[in-house]
């Protein structure tokens, strides 16, 4: 039977509920527009996932302190600031449902309150003398940042291949689940090569979970995403690929065609799902996907067993088993 978030939170159930408070704590500010947002954004918050491999693996390496904690903010500050960012440059009028800042407040409004939860985050780690684990937040910016520059430059020719979709996920998604870990296992002062492995462990999550993300484009879940949005954004994905680098030359030039040209055309995006469920697209990405889940598991059985460990594995099985 799978795990339930609240299963997988139970042996940090008491840091999370405090660290949810001390957030809160940090979101605040005597500006009133300020102040109004980031209630809004803490009321709307998700399942805190990545605050919860912070904890997890500082849990797994040693002995969860105040670091953890500051940590875990950090890393959840960093996030939540991209993502306000993410949706002004998307121009995306929605977040897990609900409005987006920029939707309700404007772009301009969006964009200096993602430089007010970045700078927050900084400043928590200065101000706390946490030099490393800002070292690791702020590499987990600039691959994020020159993820989605790579993946933008690259979506204007359409010329993806495995290698550099691997490149723009790394970067993209697995980095920041990649610093969760290493700032976890960093804050207990666990040795380098734990910190790496821990570091490793997350990357190797973050790349399953985003391949996990692509399949729910072809509608390999009951709910989750509309149906072929990353095609009407011209995103390349992995069952895409794989896809085009089997068709036939007068295939290929046709779907490449469609996303280029008739992407907003429901009927052309539904042939283009067609034509990748066809070519064996789903099954390739889905066997990809968990190859990366069982080399994670590989380097987690590295660290120490305990109830910590246990539940990262129970995160590993919800990131890849989640329906949306």
């Amino acid at each position: 039977m799978a795990l339930t978030i609240a299963d997988i939170q139970a042996p940090i159930a008491a840091e999370m509920n405090r660290f949810e408070q001390t957030f809160k704590d940090l979101m605040k500010s005597d500006v009133m527009l300020l102040d109004q947002i980031t209630n809004y954004i803490v009321r709307r918050k998700g399942k805190q996932l990545r605050p919860m491999f912070v904890f997890l693996t500082a849990g797994v390496c040693g002995t969860i302190n105040e670091s953890t904690y500051r940590g875990a903010a950090l890393i959840e500050l960093l996030h939540t600031a991209s993502l306000v960012h993410d949706d002004v440059v998307d121009d995306s009028n929605y977040r897990r449902g609900f409005f987006s800042i920029n939707a309700l407040w404007k772009n301009k409004i969006a964009v200096l309150v993602g430089d007010y939860l970045l700078s927050r985050g900084l400043l928590l780690s200065i101000e706390n003398g946490d030099v490393d684990l800002l070292g690791i937040g702020s590499q987990a910016v600039r691959d994020l940042s020159e993820g989605e520059l790579l993946q933008l430059e690259k979506a204007r020719r359409l010329d993806i291949n495995e290698d550099v979709y691997y490149e723009i996920i790394r970067q993209k998604t697995a980095s920041l689940i990649a610093a969760c870990c290493a700032m976890g296992a960093r804050s207990v002062n666990a040795s380098a090569e734990m910190i790496e492995i821990a570091r490793l462990f997350g990357e190797k999550v973050g790349i399953a979970f985003q391949i996990k993300d692509d399949l729910f484009d072809y509608g390999t879940a009951e709910v989750g995403k509309p149906l072929g949005i990353d095609i009407k954004e011209k995103k390349m994905t992995l069952p895409l690929i794989y896809a085009l680098n089997k068709a036939a030359r007068s295939d290929k030039r046709r779907v490449i065609n469609i996303i280029k040209n008739h992407s907003d055309e429901p009927k052309q995006v539904n042939e283009v799902i067609a034509f990748v469920k066809n070519s064996g697209g789903i099954e390739y990405a889905t066997t990809a996907m968990q190859q990366y889940v069982q080399q994670a598991k590989d380097l987690l059985y590295k660290l120490p067993t305990s109830t910590y460990r246990n539940s990262l594995e129970g995160l590993i099985q919800y990131t890849i088993e989640r329906s949306k």
